[in-house]
C-alpha cells in the first residue's frame, strides 16, 4: 500500500471511523486513498475547512473519542485554525492531517507553501510534525492519536503531497528508527488516599457547601447527585457542564456567570465551602470571595487546579472514579436551612424565568422561544448552541433532562459553531433528534453553508429529525448589549445591524423544510411542526433584539453605564420598555 492508504488504515486501527474534511491537490493522495477506505472510514465532505475542525471538536465532545479532520496545504490548513482552537481551549482530543507542497519545493516560495509547523505551533504545540520519509509515518500517526487522547488536546501531522503516493515502508530495525504500536493505555484515575482524606475533612467541616461542575463531570451524573445529597449541597453548572445534571433536580441552581442564574450567584456568594469538579470556568468574580470559603478542586488536568480560586485541597483524577472513592469518606449532613433555602430559591427562579419569557416584545420575546420548546424536547435529544444572545436563553430557559446532550464553543466562544456541532452530533448519533440554536449573525457567517452539507447527507440518517432555529433580529445582539453595559455606548448601527434574510425560504431552496414565525402565539405550533417533520428544518423566528439578557447580579458600574448609554441609544424607547418589563418580572410574584 502507499503512504496515504496506510494512514487511513492505521487511523482505523486506532478506532477512528469518521473524518471531516475538504479535498485539494495538497491532499490528493489522501483523497484517492479515502475513496478506497470508504467501507470503514466515513468521510464527511464539508463546505469549508473551519467547519471540518469544528465538527471534529464536536465529535470529541459528544462521543468522548478522538476527533479527526483534514485539509489541503496553504489556505486549507489555515482555515482549520479556528475550529482547532475550539478543541484546544475546551480540552478535547482532535487530530488534524494537513497537506503540504512537495518536499523538493519547500523553501522555494512555492505556491501555497506555508510554514505549517510554525502556523500550528500554538494550537498543536503538544505534537506537530512534518513527515519526510514513508517509514516515519507510522510513528507520527501513532503519536498524534496517542498524545491527543492522553492530553485531551490538538495534534497535527503535515504530509507533503509527493510523500502521500510513495510506497509505504515499516521502519527498519536500525539505529535511528522507532517502532510504535496502537492502543489507548489504562490510566491511573484516582488520587492517593491522603489527598482524598484531606478533601473529605474539608467537605465534612463545611456547613454550607456549594458544588460547581463542568464538562469534566458529564460522565459522573450519579456520583455528583449522591455527593450533593450527602453534603446537602447546591450544584451550579458551567456552560459546558449543562448536561452533567438534569435541571429538574431541586438543588441544581443552573448556569453560572454572565449568563447564569440568581440562585447560582447566591449559592457562590453565601457558601462556606466550594467543591469545583471538572470545570475551567473562567470568571472568578462569580465565585466566592477568596478567603470566604474553603476550597476543594478535582480535575483530570493538574494545570487547571487553583487557577480560578485558591483551593485548599487539589485532586488530580477522573471525576466519576474519584468521587466513588471519596463518597465513603464523607459524612451525611442533616437536612437544614442551607439546602432548603437553595431549593426555595431555585423554585422561585423558574417562576421568574417564566414571567420574563411571557413578557410582550416586538415582535417576539426570544426567551419565550426557548421556554415553549423546553417541555417539548424529545428524550435523549442533542442540543447545540452558538455564541451570542442565544447562549443566554439556552443556558437559562432550557430544562435539560437526563440522557440529553448539549454543547457549544466554550473557552473560545466562537461565533458560528452551532451548525457544525449539530451536524457532527447527527453524524455520530443519527437516531437522535438534534436541535441547534443560532443567531442570524452566526447563520450568515457560516450556518448557511453547513446547511448545504446537511442537505447532502440527511437522507442517510435513520431519523431525519434535525432542527436549526434561527433567532432573526437583524442585530449582532450579544455585542450590542455588551457595548451598552460595558462601554456605556448606544447601539452602533453601522457595525451591529445586519440584513434580513428569509432563512425558511433558503431551507426550501436546498430541499429542506422552512418554518417562519412572526407572532408569539405561533411558537408552540411551529415547534410541533418542526419536531414532526420528515426532513431537516430551518426555523426563521423573528425576535426582539432589545430584550436584555439580565446578568444575575447588576453592579454599580453596570448601572452607571446603562444610564450613560441612554444619551446615544438610537432604540432607546424599546430598550427601556423591555428592560422595565424584565426587571418587574424579576421582582413581582408569579401570576400563579
Amino acid at each position: 500500500m502507499n503512504v496515504s492508504e496506510f494512514i487511513w488504515q492505521r487511523l482505523h486501527e486506532w478506532g477512528l471511523s469518521r473524518v471531516y474534511g475538504y479535498p485539494g491537490d495538497g491532499v490528493g493522495g489522501l483523497d484517492v486513498a479515502l475513496e478506497k477506505a470508504k467501507d470503514w472510514m466515513h468521510y464527511v465532505q464539508v463546505r469549508h475547512e473551519e467547519m471540518a475542525a469544528f465538527m471534529a471538536s464536536a465529535h470529541a465532545k459528544f462521543t468522548g473519542q478522538v476527533g479527526l479532520c483534514y485539509a489541503t496545504s496553504g489556505p486549507g490548513a489555515i482555515h482549520l485554525l479556528n475550529g482547532l482552537y475550539d478543541a484546544k481551549m475546551d480540552h478535547v482530543p482532535v487530530v488534524a492531517l494537513c497537506g503540504q507542497q512537495a518536499r523538493t519545493a519547500l523553501g522555494a516560495h512555492y505556491q501555497q507553501e506555508v510554514d505549517l509547523q510554525a502556523l500550528f505551533k500554538d494550537v498543536a504545540g503538544d505534537f506537530c510534525m512534518t513527515a519526510t520519509q514513508p517509514s516515519q509515518v507510522r510513528h507520527l500517526i501513532d503519536r498524534a492519536v496517542r498524545i491527543a487522547h492522553a492530553r485531551r488536546t490538538v495534534t497535527a501531522v503535515i504530509l507533503p503531497n509527493d510523500l502521500q503516493e510513495l510506497d509505504y515502508e515499516d521502519p527498519p530495525m536500525a539505529h535511528g528508527a522507532t517502532h510504535t504500536g496502537v492502543g489507548y493505555p489504562a490510566q491511573a484515575l484516582v488520587p492517593e488516599a491522603t489527598g482524598l482524606q484531606r478533601a473529605a475533612d474539608v467537605l465534612n467541616a463545611g456547613k454550607k457547601v456549594a458544588i460547581l461542575v463542568g464538562a469534566g463531570a458529564l460522565h459522573a451524573t450519579d456520583e455528583v447527585i449522591e455527593l450533593a445529597e450527602k453534603l446537602q449541597a447546591g450544584v451550579a453548572k458551567a456552560l459546558l457542564g449543562k448536561a452533567a445534571l438534569p435541571d429538574d433536580l431541586p438543588f441544581v441552581t443552573g448556569s453560572i456567570g454572565l449568563l447564569g442564574t440568581k440562585p447560582s450567584w447566591d449559592l457562590m456568594k453565601n457558601c462556606d465551602t466550594l467543591f469545583m469538579i471538572g470545570s475551567a470556568f473562567p470568571y472568578s468574580e462569580f465565585l466566592p470571595k477568596p478567603g470566604s470559603a474553603r476550597g476543594v478542586q478535582l480535575d483530570i488536568d493538574g494545570t487547571m487546579l487553583s487557577l480560578r480560586y485558591p483551593m485548599e485541597v487539589n485532586l488530580i483524577g477522573d471525576s466519576a472514579a474519584t468521587l466513588r472513592a471519596l463518597l465513603p469518606l464523607l459524612e451525611r449532613k442533616p437536612a437544614d436551612g442551607w439546602r432548603k433555602g437553595i431549593e426555595e430559591n431555585v423554585a422561585s427562579w423558574w417562576k421568574t424565568l417564566e414571567e420574563r419569557a411571557m413578557q410582550p416584545a416586538d415582535p417576539i420575546n426570544p426567551q419565550r422561544v426557548f421556554w415553549e420548546l423546553s417541555p417539548k424536547l424529545p428524550d435523549n435529544c442533542i442540543l447545540t448552541g452558538d455564541s451570542g444572545s442565544v447562549a443566554n436563553w439556552y443556558a437559562r430557559d432550557i430544562k435539560i433532562r437526563r440522557g440529553m446532550k448539549g454543547s457549544l464553543s466554550g473557552g473560545l466562544a466562537s461565533l458560528g459553531a452551532a451548525t457544525p456541532y449539530a451536524l457532527s452530533a447527527k453524524m455520530a448519533f443519527p437516531e437522535r433528534t438534534v436541535i441547534g440554536f443560532i443567531g442570524d449573525g452566526a447563520m450568515q457567517m457560516n450556518g448557511l453553508n453547513v446547511m448545504i452539507t446537511v442537505s447532502k447527507y440527511w437522507q442517510m440518517w435513520s431519523n431525519p429529525s434535525f432542527i436549526l432555529m434561527v433567532l432573526n433580529n437583524q442585530d449582532l445582539n450579544q455585542v450590542t448589549w455588551e457595548e451598552r453595559i460595558t462601554l456605556g455606548a448606544g447601539k452602533t448601527e453601522s457595525t451591529q445591524s445586519i440584513p434580513d434574510m428569509p432563512y425558511h425560504r433558503y431551507a426550501e431552496l436546498i430541499g429542506l423544510r422552512g418554518i417562519e414565525v412572526r407572532k408569539p402565539e405561533e411558537i408552540g405550533a411551529a415547534w410541533d411542526a418542526a419536531l414532526s417533520s420528515d426532513r431537516p428544518v430551518i426555523m426563521n423566528i423573528y425576535t426582539d433584539p432589545n430584550v436584555p439578557p439580565l446578568p444575575p447580579h447588576i453592579t454599580l458600574k453596570d448601572a452607571k453605564n446603562f444610564m450613560r448609554m441612554m444619551t446615544s441609544e438610537p432604540e432607546l424607547g424599546s430598550v427601556l420598555a423591555n428592560t422595565a418589563r424584565q426587571v418587574v418580572a424579576s421582582v413581582l410574584p408569579s401570576r400563579e
